[in-house]
């Protein structure tokens, strides 16, 4: 059953439609915004493909599909310039490679710690961050985890790490480089527990009879989009991007072309 919170924003976009969104007009991007967004000449963009609600990789070895790919290539259609996809595995590689100027544009989970280098728009979409333990796990609701001795797996640099690193008062974080390998290693590791998006976590224990998914989330990840600090015009323009997306139908249209029924398209913004 749907979470109310879930439930409430969709009803937000219920409205729109995808043959709408092509009615649209674009809206116009100055010299400014043009210079800020691509300063090479090419909308570089950071996608992430260990989030599988975001990204998907194509098993051919081609370019990744999904609702961040759709978005990037909207983007670069309404700049008018070319597109350069830079392939991340985990999160925290994206944010690593914001100083080296790797990405003039990324796809991440709004949290503070990343706020003080990127400017974010508000969230496209709402996706939860779920517990995955051993079936035989004593462990049976969200608010049994944070306890003394309990050990926890996460991508590093995620946004659960980051989430779980501020509010986690007596249970302990262990990071693993991707939130792929911690999903994969927090049994064989003997770890109580392992955090992450809640869809790769249910494809996993779907095909994993030793484990299963805790009921219940312990946050809810607000994806945006996002720009390096000191490009207001280009911020600007992101999050008129991002409102105009999702008001149209195109963020719900995407998600059904990826077939993430469960991410839920984000409100509009105030």
């Amino acid at each position: 059953m749907k979470q109310i919170l879930f439930a409430v924003a969709a009803a937000c976009v219920a409205f729109a439609s995808p043959a709408f969104s092509e009615q649209r007009s674009p809206i116009q991007a100055d010299v400014d915004v043009v210079k800020q967004l691509a300063p090479s000449g090419k909308v570089k963009v950071a996608i992430n493909v260990s989030n599988i609600v975001l990204a998907q990789k194509d098993p051919a070895g081609g370019e990744p599909r999904g609702i961040t790919v759709d978005l990037a290539r909207e983007l670069a259609k309404r700049l008018d310039l070319p597109l350069e996809l830079v392939i991340f595995e985990s999160a925290g590689r994206v944010t690593d490679a914001l100083k080296s100027g790797a990405w003039d544009i990324a796809f991440l989970a709004i949290e503070p710690a990343r706020s003080a280098e990127i400017d974010f728009t508000a969230p496209y979409v709402l996706i939860e961050g779920a517990y995955m333990v051993s079936k035989d796990s004593p462990l049976q609701t969200i608010g049994d985890v944070d306890r003394a001795g309990i050990r926890i797996a996460v991508g590093r640099g995620s946004a659960y790490d980051l989430y779980l690193t501020r509010t986690l008062k007596n249970a302990s974080l262990v990071r693993y480089s991707t939130g792929d390998l911690a999903v994969q290693q927090f049994l064989p590791d003997k770890l109580e527990v392992v955090a992450g998006v809640r869809q790769p976590l249910v494809l996993f224990a779907q095909s994993n009879p030793t484990v299963r998914v805790i009921e219940g989330r312990f946050q809810v990840i607000e994806q945006a989009m996002g720009t390096p600090k000191g490009r207001s015009a280009a911020a600007s323009y992101l999050r008129s991007f991002v409102e105009d997306v999702k008001a149209s139908g195109f963020v719900a249209a995407a998600l059904e072309r990826s077939n993430q029924p469960d991410a839920v398209v984000a409100p509009a913004s105030k």
